[in-house]
Order: C-alpha cells, then sequence, then structure tokens
C-alpha cells in the first residue's frame, strides 16, 4: 500500500470514527429508563438556591431540568431546551447541543429565561462546558480529529467567548505557553476543561503535550498560559477561588480509571476524595464545602452524586437521571 493511501485510509477511519461518536451520543440520549418524578415547566437561570443539569431520564433525555438546591431529590422541572452538554452561572446559560440539522453541533448562549442570544458552529462533539461566575465569560471543549500530529486518533479543542466584548477564542492552540518558566512550543498541543477565575480575565485548564498533563493557568489579556503542575485534569474552581477539583489518571494511566481530589492553590497539598470510583468529568461545585459529578449508569443514564471536598465523608446521589450539574446559587460573595 503506498503512503498517499495509508494516509487516505486514516483520514476515511478517522472522520469515520468521529461520526460515529455523534451517532452514538444522539443513540445513547434516548435511554432505557426512568425514576425521575418530572414536570414541564419554565427554568430560570437567575441566581438562586437552584441547581440545573441535563436529564438522562427516558421522559426527558437531554433536556434542561431545575431542582431545588435544598431538595434535588423531589419533582424536578423539565424545560423543552435540549443540549449535549450544560453549565450556567451569573444568569447565563451556555448550551452545547445537535444543530437543526442533526448533523453537527453548536453553541447556544442563553439568557436568564433560556433565550439564546448568540450561536456559534462547533466542529467536533462537545465534552465540557463552563461559565464564570459572573456570567460573562464562556468556555467549551469539543472532541476533534483529523490532527496530523495525532495519527488520525482524537484530540482536544478548548474555546472562550468574551459574552460583553465578544471577543471570540475559537481554539486556545494559538496562545503562548511557558512549561518550567521556558517558552515552549510543541504541535500537539491540546487544551480541555476550562474554569474561570472570579476576575473574568483568568482561567485553569488541561493542557496536554508530550505525554504529560499540566494544570496551566491562562490570562485573557495577554493570550498567555503557564503551566503549573502535572497530573490536574478538569479543573474546577472553588467559590472561594483558593481550591480546584480535579480528576487525575490512576497511575498516570486513563485506562485504570480517574480519582476525584481536590488541590488547595496555595500550599499544593492535594487531598483525595472519598469517591473511589472513576469519575470521568469535571466537576462542579455545588457550595463551598461540596462538589458534584456524574457517574454512568448503564446505558445512557448518568446520576449526580456529591461528595465533601475535605476527603471526608461518603458519596451521595444529589440529582438521580442527570449529568451536567451546575448550582446557581454558588457564588465567589456566597463563599465569603
Amino acid at each position: 500500500m503506498t503512503s498517499r493511501t495509508t494516509r487516505i485510509t486514516i483520514q476515511i477511519a478517522a472522520v469515520t470514527a468521529l461520526a460515529l461518536v455523534a451517532v452514538l451520543a444522539i443513540v445513547i440520549a434516548k435511554g432505557t429508563g426512568s425514576s425521575a418524578q418530572a414536570a414541564t415547566g419554565q427554568i430560570s437561570l437567575a441566581p438562586g438556591p437552584r441547581l440545573v443539569a441535563r436529564s438522562t431520564a427516558s421522559d426527558s433525555t437531554g433536556r434542561l431540568v431545575s431542582v431545588s438546591a435544598d431538595d434535588p431529590a423531589a419533582k424536578r422541572t423539565v424545560s423543552s431546551l435540549s443540549c449535549a452538554r450544560v453549565y450556567a452561572a451569573g444568569g447565563t446559560g451556555l448550551c452545547l447541543r445537535l444543530d437543526p440539522g442533526l448533523t453537527t453541533y453548536q453553541l447556544a448562549v442563553l439568557d436568564t429565561h433560556l433565550k439564546t442570544v448568540r450561536e456559534i458552529p462547533l466542529v467536533g462533539v462537545p465534552n465540557r462546558a463552563r461559565v464564570s461566575p459572573s456570567g460573562r465569560m464562556v468556555a467549551w471543549t469539543v472532541f476533534v480529529t483529523g490532527d496530523s500530529y495525532n495519527g488520525g486518533r482524537f484530540s482536544t479543542r478548548a474555546g472562550i467567548l468574551d459574552t460583553r466584548t465578544q471577543e471570540l477564542i475559537p481554539t486556545l492552540e494559538d496562545w503562548s505557553v511557558t512549561v518550567n518558566d521556558k517558552p515552549y512550543r510543541a504541535r500537539d498541543l491540546n487544551f480541555w476543561g476550562v474554569t474561570f477565575t472570579a476576575d473574568d480575565r483568568h482561567f485553569y485548564a488541561t493542557m496536554s503535550t508530550a505525554g504529560h498533563r499540566y494544570l496551566v493557568l491562562g490570562d485573557m489579556a495577554t493570550h498567555h498560559l503557564t503551566a503549573l503542575m502535572d497530573d490536574v485534569e478538569c479543573p474546577s474552581l472553588s467559590p472561594d477561588g483558593t481550591r480546584i477539583a480535579f480528576k487525575s489518571a490512576r497511575g498516570g494511566d486513563p485506562a485504570h480509571g480517574w480519582r476525584l481530589s481536590v488541590l488547595d492553590l496555595a500550599t499544593r497539598h492535594v487531598t483525595a476524595l472519598a469517591e473511589t470510583r472513576s469519575v470521568d468529568d469535571q466537576a462542579a461545585w455545588i457550595d463551598p464545602r461540596t462538589v458534584a459529578y456524574a457517574i454512568q449508569r448503564g446505558r445512557g443514564h448518568s446520576d449526580v452524586w456529591k461528595v465533601p471536598a475535605d476527603g471526608t465523608g461518603t458519596p451521595r446521589i444529589l440529582i438521580p437521571d442527570a449529568e451536567s450539574p451546575a448550582a446557581l446559587g454558588t457564588t465567589t460573595q456566597e463563599a465569603q
């Protein structure tokens, strides 16, 4: 087989694989069963004692749901909005969803009443979504394929939108990078899992290169990223800005699963949380003491669990038949 034929074969296989992932996401979304009680109604993203998430119940799969923060297991309110990944903060919502043609995905920025205020096409399959505490900044991660350095395998791409200035950062791969206090350049840079600080200028994210996964600090003003430490993935900044919930590959190998932990940014001390199952998710803080995350249950179903952020306690179900949680009442001011 010629090298040209080999390249074409790899490209066709990569495109086919990406298409299969997109189709699988749609098929799995149909679900197989439900235990959650729900009522159709209006949902508000205004700050308050509520949680929002993406339903995985068979009668409302993919739709945005809202529950009381005081009693999340009670009857939920279900909206007509469907998303593959969702997040909300500061009165702004971010919905990563299929476009009307059901062939590609798009990003929709939402106001407090779930009205779409901006749409952006996405080249890839949605993976992560985040909104800054003020509601100004939104970020997303998608799976993509076709990067020549990656041999046709999947890569990730992270983007950011400033909803006030409308500045769009379609990818972080064009930014300058510092690793070990030196400028760093590489073709294999991948970014995912953005989480914003309260100043709307800085953010944390994961950077992968040369077999390492770094926690990086980004600066919107300088378009620069600084690597801080190894083995910190899908960071989620606490409401008070002092800690990061994250996942790390067990034994440095994702094939062995993921461990959920919390990093103290001042001391660099890492606390393993009481959740010992593999957590392949970007955790969300539901208050200054508790993080939430999704655990898959069967085909097409997940439950949102919670666990104390200090390593004590035991995991408990927070929202059954749901994933992609966000606490509308968790703000920086609330934590102070």
